[in-house]
């Protein structure tokens, strides 16, 4: 049985921007959660976000680019989200890695845990290929990220 770090909203915890959650009720999903030991989280609650609150996407990039000083996370608003995003993505490692934790399943398109891809910064709905923050961070890391659609792709215990 192997830890894995899951998105809090693909467990049915409303933490998402609109105070909503993205719950997987897919067999193959199931199966991982009844199988492996599940370590929830949602990083921009963890980085000090609120439910609900403004959304958010990468400007200027994705996640390695944020990661490098390249690229901003910003509110629909206008407001810089850049600091508690990372916050969160930091703090998304230091639980793996306190708790041995080699893989991860986040919520795909999210500019956090996408992990093949994002919204493209126009806030107009078009996804793009590419990483949110938490995702790269981790990846970074050496941690195996997959989205909520590709866990049929995991080996717990074999990372």
């Amino acid at each position: 049985m192997a830890k894995i770090l899951v998105s809090a909203c693909l467990l049915g915890c409303k933490v998402r921007y609109d105070g909503n959650d993205l719950k997987v009720k897919t067999g193959n999903f199931q199966d991982i959660l009844k199988t492996n030991e599940i370590v929830p989280f949602c990083p921009e609650v963890a980085g000090g976000l609120s439910v609900p609150r403004i959304a958010a996407e990468i400007i200027g990039g994705m996640g390695t680019d944020v990661l490098e000083g390249n690229a901003k996370i910003i509110g629909k608003d206008g407001s810089d989200l850049t600091e508690p995003f990372m916050q969160g993505a930091k703090l998304a490692l230091e639980l793996c890695q306190k708790n041995g934790i080699k893989q991860a399943i986040l919520a795909e398109a999210s500019p956090s845990c996408g992990s093949s891809e994002i919204y493209d910064g126009r806030f107009e709905g078009v996804k793009i290929k590419g990483q949110g923050l938490t995702c790269a961070y981790l990846q970074r890391a050496g941690i195996q990220v997959v989205s909520q659609h590709q866990v049929l792709v995991l080996q717990p215990g074999k990372v």
